[in-house]
């Protein structure tokens, strides 16, 4: 939408081919249904969020910004709001209104929309653009073609790998694709006994026995087959990079990331001293979610009905432990149906980073999830979405 926006802005001769029945289903599923547009952090602590290729990015992101994409909106009557970790959400929580403003303006421009039609087949000769075929028989004659079609993930929002296959039969590199921004199964029944159970202000530490990665302090949720959450979300690209044939992936959970081992010891023995007589479930019960109790001092082998007073050393060094790294095997990621994101797509050696044009056919372009871009949780593959349509459009209207 924004490169049709953009092309369309300096020249009136733009067509936008939808396979969906409405624009942006993809879009209105971003950030919960709320959509998460940009993040406010300056251009060198964006690019570190990306995942290896950001520096790809520097050019669409020095044509067109956060600033820049939030001017965008509130010029055209949507209000912004920036909440924590510099995530910036329109004020009505509400992705409809984002895409709203897109519609009007691809209108406004004149582009023409031709929805339900799938792209069968780009035309070249001598290595140049020259049309495309669609699926019901149609052709339609065009010098320049931008290629916006996403990556594989999310299958039912119509992304499903028809402009991957095209750019692929046009000679181009697709880099093998793998899940990103995607949930992590584990071998242990709990997070089954867990499901929907939210941990805030913990931090996650992955390990493959080789190397290892610590999450910031942030939250997690427990599914009915591992984890999930916006810990898990970020570093899961890297994680799902680890399983070989023998691996060993686990995480460590310290649900007390701000309190060291002695100090856990110490706020533990207030507690019983507090209320000796009180069982040491109902003791944890200010420490930890309800659910997690009981499972809590089944794993660490505490009787549940032991008093405050009569918790051996022994037993508060398991407490302890816990707190410190409660562990989970890591089977797999999910499927890459269930990703946020796609990683991989196609490779950045043949695609101008200056214009977004494709080194190997003139006139062909490329912007947002189809290239070999990903990135973090918190507005970051959005804007790139964004920064890249809005280079591809101009690039495409003007050279």
């Amino acid at each position: 939408m924004m490169a049709a926006i953009k092309a369309g802005e300096l020249i009136r001769q733009v067509t936008l081919i939808e396979k969906n029945p409405i624009l942006g289903r993809k879009l209105l599923l971003s950030g919960k249904g709320r959509c998460n547009l940009t993040n406010t952090c300056d251009l060198d602590s964006f690019i570190k969020r990306f995942t290896g290729n950001g520096q790809f990015l520097r050019d669409a992101f020095k044509k067109f910004f956060n600033l820049e994409l939030m001017r965008f909106f509130e010029k055209r009557g949507l209000k912004l709001k920036i909440e924590r970790q510099l995530r910036v959400f329109p004020q009505t929580d509400s992705s409809v209104s984002v895409a709203e403003i897109l519609k009007k303006e691809l209108l406004k421009n004149g582009v023409q929309i031709i929805y339900k039609s799938v792209v069968k087949d780009i035309f070249t000769r001598d290595n140049t653009i020259k049309g495309l075929s669609l699926a019901d028989g149609r052709v339609i004659a065009a010098d320049k073609v931008i290629l916006a079609t996403g990556g594989v993930s999310y299958g039912f929002t119509g992304s499903t790998g028809e402009g991957l296959k095209l750019a692929g039969r046009l000679g181009h590199r697709i880099v093998p694709f793998r899940p990103g921004l995607v949930p992590l199964e584990a071998r242990q029944h709990y997070p089954k006994l867990l499901e929907g159970v939210t941990l805030k202000n913990i931090r996650l530490r992955f390990s493959d026995t080789k190397k290892e990665i610590s999450s910031e302090i942030g939250e997690l949720m427990f599914t009915g087959f591992g984890i999930s959450g916006p810990l898990v979300l970020s570093l899961s690209g890297r994680i799902a990079d680890w399983f070989k044939p023998g691996s060993s992936v686990y995480v460590e959970i310290d649900l007390k990331p701000a309190l060291s081992r002695e100090q856990l010891h110490a706020r533990l023995l207030r507690e019983f001293k507090a209320n000796p007589r009180k069982n040491i479930k109902n003791t944890l019960k200010s420490l930890l979610p309800a659910r997690l109790v009981d499972l809590f001092i089944d794993i660490a082998r505490v009787p549940e009905k032991r008093q405050a007073s009569q918790v051996t050393l022994k037993e508060r060094e398991a407490l302890v432990s816990l707190f410190k790294g409660m562990r989970l095997d890591i089977v797999r990621p999910r499927p890459i149906e269930d990703a946020m994101v796609t990683r991989g797509g196609v490779s950045l050696k043949d695609i101008n980073p200056r214009t977004m044009e494709s080194r190997l056919i003139k006139g062909l372009y490329f912007a947002g999830e189809i290239i070999d871009v990903d990135a973090d949780t918190g507005g970051f593959n959005l804007q790139a979405a964004f920064s890249t349509g809005y280079l591809a459009g101009e690039s495409a209207a003007l050279l």
